[in-house]
């Protein structure tokens, strides 16, 4: 394919990611459904009735313990022996094509039941926290709420599909309580509006580790920017942990009561708390991006010298080979996989793949010879018209992405990079 028919490819290929950013919809992704016993069914040897309680841990120091995790306590009797922690939300890198899976968005995840003293000791190690809620539930709740949780884990039921932010350790816990206390949660949860989105809050509590949450937050699209109720903010174990504390349950003498009747610490924990909002990087990203505009500029102005030329021909095509390389990352993971979050994606109009055409030009302006390739000037000023088109967007409060920051640190560098080769050729 000559340079110029793969530039028309590129361009057609994006014209239409723009087209289908103005207006396509957003669809929800289906979660597999389970076949399960009727929560109101206990089993007929299920004599004792158990504790129930809610186990939430702190988020831990490695990159997927940082959303923190919950569990089901289960005690049958007085016996911490028979204590029982029923974990939603495990994998093993092991698994057949794990790893294939888990990019593909097709993740399949499993719960399991371990033993109480194991997981606190397991999480004293980490140093992480540990809060135990006793739950107020009726006899026959709590009946149920067991047998459920012991058909859950037996090993034909125990696998299920994981999704980052609908069916994770914590949204699984919330409906198997759910379950048991017919609809409870969600009519008190649902419709509660809060000041968040998936986005707000995943950059959040990933902010420590920096670089996971710059990478979470340019892949993710426009339906993670969906403000959040607090039935879908329980997604992260801690904000459930605080959703229950205001839950009220009703007897079946008619008495309203709460539903967590006793809360504990068990282990303190030695982390640090995660940050209570997400970074704003907009001033950084804008001052990151004007200043690297303006060394290039500069660079541009004292092209006749040798090493000022080879210094802006390294720096342009260093920019492009990430613009290029990420806009391919962001087009495979809309168009070919099941990462519904990274769907839509209005980044792809600065991190572009058609800047990867850019680079033989690039290339050859460290010997001065731009201007015998003119289709790379007209190629650079299409990239930046796109790049430009991401401000135009922000017309249009119906798309929604939040993606200012990335604007900011990208736009410039894709406009002082035409303006070079446009001058170049002149």
């Amino acid at each position: 394919m000559t340079a110029k028919r793969a530039a028309r490819v590129g361009i057609a290929i994006v014209a239409c990611i723009f087209c289908a950013l103005s207006i396509a919809a957003i669809p929800d992704t289906v979660i597999a459904s389970e076949i399960a016993p009727a929560a109101s069914t206990a089993a007929s040897n299920s004599i004792e009735v158990p504790d129930i309680s809610l186990l939430t841990f702190g988020p831990g120091e490695i990159y997927w313990e940082r959303f923190g995790h919950n569990a089901i306590l289960v005690r049958n009797g007085d016996d911490e022996d028979n204590a029982v922690a029923y974990n939603y939300g495990l994998f093993d890198f092991n698994q057949k094509n794990f790893l294939i899976n888990f990019a593909r968005g097709y993740m399949t995840y499993r719960m399991a039941a371990d033993s109480l003293y194991m997981d606190l000791r397991m999480y004293e190690e980490e140093g992480r926290w540990v809060v135990v809620q006793h739950l107020d539930l009726e006899p026959a709740q709590r009946i149920a709420l067991r047998d459920y949780l012991d058909w859950n884990a037996k090993p034909e039921n125990t696998r299920y599909r994981y999704d980052y932010f609908r069916a994770n350790c914590s949204t699984r816990v919330r409906d198997a309580l759910d379950r048991v206390l017919g609809g409870t949660l969600q009519q008190q949860l649902q419709g509660r509006m809060t000041a968040t989105t998936y986005r707000s809050e995943a950059v959040r509590l990933m902010a420590p580790d920096l670089w996971v949450a710059l990478a979470m937050d340019v892949a993710l699209g426009p339906a993670a920017d969906r403000p959040l109720d607090l039935w879908q903010q329980s997604f992260v174990p801690m904000v459930f942990m605080d959703a229950l504390r205001g839950i009220k349950v009703v007897a079946p003498d008619g008495r309203q009561h709460p539903l967590v009747d006793d809360e504990r610490k068990i282990l303190r924990g030695d982390l640090p708390e995660p940050p209570v909002a997400a970074p704003d990087l907009r001033l950084p990203s804008g001052l990151t991006g004007i200043a690297f505009a303006g060394i290039l500029l500069l660079l541009a102005r004292m092209r006749y010298v040798q090493t000022a030329r080879v210094l802006l021909s390294t720096l342009a095509c260093a920019f492009m080979l990430v613009c290029g390389i990420g806009g391919v990352i962001l087009g495979v993971v809309w168009g070919f996989t099941e990462h519904w979050s990274g769907w839509y994606n209005e980044n792809l109009l600065l991190l572009n793949p058609l800047c990867l055409f850019l680079l033989p030009g690039w290339i050859t302006y460290a010997r001065g010879d731009m201007r015998t390739q003119p289709r790379i000037q007209r190629l650079s000023a299409i990239v930046a018209f796109l790049a430009a088109l991401t401000l135009v967007l922000k017309l249009f409060p119906m798309l929604g992405q939040s993606n200012l920051s990335w604007i900011l640190l990208l736009l410039p560098p894709h406009l002082a990079l035409a303006l070079i080769a446009w001058h170049r050729r002149k």
